[in-house]
């Protein structure tokens, strides 16, 4: 190359890099520091962040983020979202300008994360395009649709008497293990054939009984349609509170998505101890039972998101199973109140059946739902209404019979009844009952074809009229699932193939006590075995001599007469 051309080269080079230094012009960013006052259980007093807004995001050291709660004139109190042991006064923390957000998406379907969307289940990261801000404004009332459609738990005693409809908050409450989670991973279950995807949030919980749960879904394929949140009882109590906002932004975008969704807070007991914990750190007033004045603001915002939106939105559903725990079966405490007030009905675990082993132990008479009947299909609307008087009938009437009353043949049936409804809704858990089973269950003991067979065969029984109903013809099951009522034919139909089904658990008429006189003559045939006398030998002859006197009475007066 020639010395010429080689310094053309360099002054064209030299010529450039001097137009695009004067092209830029350098600009002066603000950007807001503060420092760290004091750091006590879960919260941090900060300094310096004059124009700081509420439930913005602030960065600490160690990719530590927490959450402005108190905007105060001189410092902010922040709640912590992490592990904060290495936090120290005077330590240099920033603004975000963001609120907290989660990611959402089809890639969290199958995983177990944290409130802040960290993987828990060591299968990587989670990749996603799109991020939902964990607080946000519930639809307006004029983009809700009524709640129409039911979802079917699989459990008899709730799908027949105390139903759910998609889009509704059905409190589930009851005292320390009573079976409120079983009821709930019960539902989910039962969610595979009905194209529902489900959000599990554990709040606060151990770290064994979260495990025991999800081993429980993975075990039967319920983790392809579930997102499970958790947060453990040893975690920061920031992050134990974020949990159900979380959880609800990633079930929204389904729902906005047009799909049905099924959302579970267990328990929303453990979220307003840690929301207490955080205000009386924060220096927040107290008030009834140490609460502050806005726990019923935070689960009414939080529950309020769970609707069902018009079709020209999607058509997309939330339901909400909030779980609530009692202390000694008051259901009149302060938090059990504000959210029974907040949801659409609840569904109350009594311990005394649960010692009783009345199992899923629901309590109807302090069980109400007062959105599900009129999504609840046509078919259980026909049974449910008798058998709920019923039951309730049978309820009030065993408590005088502890007292050793005499009853009148009217009371005593009314009671048998009464025990064999209670025996049918017995479930054994992690075993949702098909809707088919179900009506035709219901159908037969509205019929009273139970009131017969006896206690101790009632599993026996239900199994093999659960094996009939495949013979049940096609239409009539097609029937059950839509709004049509079953006419009196299709009843018929169900009652004469139930009959079949339980005739061997019937007691026997006198007619078919021919087996017993067999019995008679096998012991007689021993007893001549062993030399004893036929005694109907005798009574044959007996029978022979009589009907000889009776044909024969001339014969012996014709030898008397020569």
């Amino acid at each position: 190359m020639e010395p010429k051309s080689l310094k053309d080269v360099f002054d064209k080079v030299f010529t450039e890099i001097h137009q695009v230094r004067e092209s830029v012009t350098p600009t002066l960013t603000p950007k807001e520091v503060g420092r760290i006052l004091t750091v006590s259980t879960g919260i941090a007093n900060v300094s310096g962040l004059p124009t700081i807004g509420f439930d913005e995001l602030i960065k600490f050291p160690g990719d530590l983020f927490g959450i402005a709660f108190n905007v105060d004139e001189k410092e902010i109190g922040t709640v912590l979202l992490g592990e904060y042991s290495h936090l120290h006064a005077g330590d240099q923390v920033e603004r975000t300008q963001r609120v907290m957000d989660v990611a959402v998406g089809e890639e969290l379907l199958g995983r177990v994360i944290d409130p802040l969307g960290r993987p828990l289940d060591n299968k990587g990261p989670i990749v996603s395009s799109k991020r939902l801000p964990i607080e946000r404004p519930s639809p307006a009332i004029m983009d809700r649709s009524p709640v129409t459609e039911p979802l079917q738990t699989g459990i008899k005693v709730i799908d027949a008497l105390i139903p759910i409809g998609r889009g509704q908050r059905e409190l589930i409450l009851g005292d320390r293990q009573t079976g409120k989670t079983a009821i709930a991973i019960d539902t989910i279950l039962n969610q595979r054939d009905f194209n529902v995807l489900c959000v599990y949030c554990a709040i606060g919980q151990r770290a064994s009984a979260v495990a025991r749960a999800v081993a429980n879904l993975q075990e039967r394929g319920a983790m392809d349609y579930t997102i499970v949140v958790v947060t453990e009882g040893n975690d920061p109590s920031g992050l134990i509170y974020i949990a159900p906002y979380a959880a609800t932004s990633i079930a929204e975008y389904f729902m906005e998505a047009g799909r049905d969704v099924l959302i579970v807070y267990d328990d929303l007991t453990n979220h307003a101890r840690a929301y207490r914990e955080l205000s009386l750190l924060l220096r927040r007033p107290p008030g009834r039972e140490a609460y502050p004045g806005d726990i019923f603001y935070i689960h009414s915002r939080l529950l309020e998101r769970s609707t069902h939106l018009l079709k020209e939105l999607g058509g997309g559903s939330l339901t909400a199973l909030p779980i609530i725990e009692t202390e000694a079966q008051n259901i009149s405490a302060y938090i059990p109140t504000n959210l029974i007030s907040i949801t659409d009905g609840q569904l109350y675990l009594s311990p005394s059946l649960f010692e009783l082993g009345v199992l899923p132990a629901v309590d109807v008479g302090k069980s109400v739902s007062r959105v599900g009947g009129k999504a609840q299909l046509a078919a259980y609307r026909a049974v449910a209404g008798d058998l709920k008087l019923a039951y309730s009938q049978f309820e009030e009437l065993e408590a005088f019979t502890r007292f050793g009353a005499r009853l009148d043949e009217n009371t005593r049936k009314v009671i048998e009844h009464g025990r064999r409804i209670r025996a049918l809704l017995k479930q054994p858990q992690n075993s949702p009952v098909p809707v088919p089973d179900q009506i035709v269950i219901l159908v037969a003991l509205n019929a009273k074809l139970f009131d017969n067979v006896p206690l101790d065969r009632m599993g026996e029984a239900e199994s093999s009229l659960r094996k009939v109903v495949s013979d049940i013809p096609a239409d009539v099951r097609d029937r059950f699932k839509g709004d049509k009522k079953l006419s009196d034919k299709d009843r018929e139909t169900i009652l004469d193939i139930s009959r079949k089904a339980l005739e061997p658990y019937q007691p026997k008429s006198e007619s078919e006590s021919k087996p017993e006189a067999k019995t008679e003559e096998k012991s007689e045939s021993e007893a001549q075995a062993k030399g004893k006398p036929k005694p109907e030998a005798k009574t044959e002859e007996k029978v022979e001599k009589s009907e000889t006197q009776i044909k024969g009475k001339s014969e012996p007066e014709a030898k008397e007469k020569p």
